[in-house]
């Protein structure tokens, strides 16, 4: 079925206000490029729209009524908040969830050494990449360092002007006729994804030496900088959590200004418009909940990922400092609830029609996309919508003049993806995909349409204010 392109439809004030969230959704990119980021951007965010710590709700012997605001972080890399609504918890929540990794190269826990006098972090790809995407490009270093003593150093190396950046290099055309031969998939292995920090060797001290040479000096020269700038030994890379993302700003893409180009929108564009959408929604009938979660890319494995109890544990702590504990309310709060699983969807790219299926593709600036089910092939893996459902979730959008489109996936056989629907779906709750429609998905750097940015901002406060 035929959507009309959402640009065509804005008056003068709608195109303001598309800017201005397209603005600030390109600034929470730039200053959330990994999980850790995301978390501490979205709770200074929330902590500026008067949420609180839910920790220290309980601490203090507070409770939680009508109109109150919390948020509770696991393990600074994923986080839930509440806007506790009029109605009983256990009538259920509307909740919004995404997650806020992305697929990146991360820095193996004994990284650094040199061969022949260049320097390296050894590392090891997270989530589903192209990995001859990641070559020959500016990278930038991004994470912590926690060291014995619990201090923890932050680290962002090559983001700014000044900054170096880092290249995971690549086999020049002129020799590299057995390397073109291979599979893509192949054609760069995982082994040779390590990432070129330094080439200058440390001089010895001493004058009158003859041979200023040191063994691996290179290495050394690298770790007195370490030492110097962040006052990091080589043992701390023990414990330490550092990622590899592209280096440089989320940028305006077209000669038009209509699209964005940016690492990681994969799934920050529905995390950071789910965030907009939770901050600008007052005065809620039914409590409302955003979950940005970790570990997606991975399979939602783990203590910070949505198969943890994480999510379960807060809601049964909200519900008890709101209406006292309960393990029966707890659960029917769960199964009366409604959720949109907000990931991303394959846009329509006319350069590789063959993998798509016109009449059930998303497209550019045709708004929010829903995928009643998701998986791959037979729906293996999949949450599956039910359509009394799907009506609720039209008859939102249409009050809300929201632009959407419903979509699959690519071709039947063509492959498939998975989020985190099914796992929610687990508790009895209604829970449909929706997300924004992107382009070059998992590359290192991603596109979107600002109209469906905007289209998802408003569709989200829809079903926050609606179901």
């Amino acid at each position: 079925m035929e959507r009309t392109n959402a640009w065509l439809t804005y008056s003068e004030g709608e195109l303001g206000e598309l800017e201005r969230i397209s603005s600030l959704y390109k600034a929470c990119l730039d200053e959330g490029k990994t999980e850790r980021e995301c978390v501490k951007a979205a709770v200074r965010i929330a902590v500026e729209h008067g949420y609180r710590d839910l920790k220290e709700v309980i601490t203090s012997g507070g409770s939680l009524s009508a109109g109150d605001k919390v948020y509770a972080v696991c393990m600074e890399k994923s986080v839930i908040l509440f806007h506790i609504g009029e109605n009983p918890l256990e009538e259920g929540m509307n909740i919004l969830g995404a997650h806020i990794d992305s697929p990146r190269i991360d820095v193996k826990q004994n990284p650094l050494y040199e061969n022949e006098e260049l320097a390296y972090l050894d590392t090891h790809y997270y989530g589903g990449i192209k990995k001859y995407q990641w070559v020959t490009l500016p990278l930038a270093l991004h994470g912590v360092v926690v060291k014995k003593d619990g201090t923890t150093v932050d680290i962002c190396i090559g983001e700014k002007e000044e900054d170096p950046v880092f290249a995971v290099t690549d086999l020049l055309v002129h020799l590299a006729g057995k390397q073109l031969e291979k599979k893509a998939n192949i054609v760069i292995e995982g082994e040779k994804l390590d990432l070129l920090v330094g080439s200058r060797p440390l001089k010895k001290e001493e004058e009158d030496a003859q041979d200023k040479a040191e063994k691996e000096a290179v290495k050394k020269q690298i770790l007195q900088l370490l030492k110097e700038t962040y006052q990091i030994e080589e043992e701390d890379f023990f414990s330490a959590e550092l990622e590899i993302v592209p280096a440089g700003r989320s940028r305006d893409c077209g000669l038009d200004r209509s699209m964005i180009m940016a690492y990681g929108q994969d799934d920050r564009v529905c995390a950071f418009t789910s965030l907009f959408a939770m901050m600008d929604t007052a005065d809620l009938k039914k409590t409302a909940c955003c979950i940005l979660v970790d570990k997606e890319e991975i399979g939602s494995v783990g203590a910070t990922g949505m198969h943890s109890r994480f999510f379960e544990n807060t809601v049964a702590e909200v519900m008890a400092l709101k209406e006292g504990e309960s393990e029966l309310k707890l659960r029917r709060a769960l199964q009366n609830s409604k959720m949109l699983s907000s990931d991303v969807s394959a846009a329509y790219d006319p350069m590789y029609a063959e993998v798509f299926e016109k009449r059930s593709s998303a497209f550019f600036a045709k708004g929010l996309v829903f995928n009643k089910f998701t998986g791959s092939r037979g729906k293996s893996g999949s949450n599956d919508a039910n359509a009394e459902y799907l009506a609720q979730i039209r008859r939102a959008m249409d009050e809300q003049n929201v632009a959407y489109q419903f979509a699959e996936l690519g071709k039947v056989d063509a492959g498939g993806g998975g989020t985190i629907a099914y796992i929610m779906a687990n508790y009895g709750m209604e829970v449909i995909d929706s997300g924004v429609a992107v382009l070059c998905m998992h590359a290192p750097w991603e596109i979107t349409s600002k109209a469906d940015v905007y289209e998802a901002y408003k569709g989200y406060k829809a079903f926050i204010r609606e179901m």
